[in-house]
């Protein structure tokens, strides 16, 4: 599948909100939640004034124009917050375009960012169903904290490249 990997633009902002939804992992099984609960406050603390501070980062991904994915940091008390000034990861892609690598190019875009900028560490949260925690462990992701559904998970960039080549 051919796609592009590009810095999101001030004036698509608002698709955030969509991914931001996409990105709710949903159990085999277990019924979605309705579009509403990314109004919640600690949701929205994900997307609310996004492009506001320096530590906020978006690329997407296009298929044919069409922005099809997308994977967003920022320094923000989310579910994946360790500490002060370490940005944390969100990533979703729409259903039909997950499986086939783009959400590992876009983690790996943003890892080569942030390493750019000489950020020490990055985290996210995942829940541990999630097929996704492979993929981050292949990256280099270490899980650090867990509860009982969630993986707390951070990339040092001070202990090398892990996983790939930046």
């Amino acid at each position: 599948m051919n796609y592009n990997i590009r810095k999101i633009t001030s004036d698509e902002y608002e698709i955030l909100n969509d991914f931001l939804y996409e990105a709710i992992f949903i159990p085999e099984n277990v019924q979605a939640p309705p579009k509403s609960i990314i109004q919640t406050e600690e949701l929205q603390v994900y997307v609310r004034n996004f492009g506001q501070e320096k530590d906020d980062i978006c690329f997407v991904a296009e298929v044919n124009r069409k922005i099809i994915g997308a994977v967003w940091v920022r320094v923000m008390n989310d579910y994946g917050h360790i500490e002060a000034d370490v940005p944390s990861f969100a990533i979703s892609l729409y259903k039909e375009y997950r499986g086939c690598g783009i959400g590992t190019a876009l983690m790996k875009k943003m890892l080569t960012e942030l390493k750019e900028r000489r950020y020490k560490k990055a985290s996210l949260a995942v829940q541990k169903a999630n097929y996704a925690v492979k993929m981050y462990r292949s990256l280099g992701f270490e899980i650090v904290d867990e509860n009982e559904e969630e993986y707390i998970m951070v990339y040092d960039f001070r202990i090398g490249d892990i996983g790939y080549e930046l």
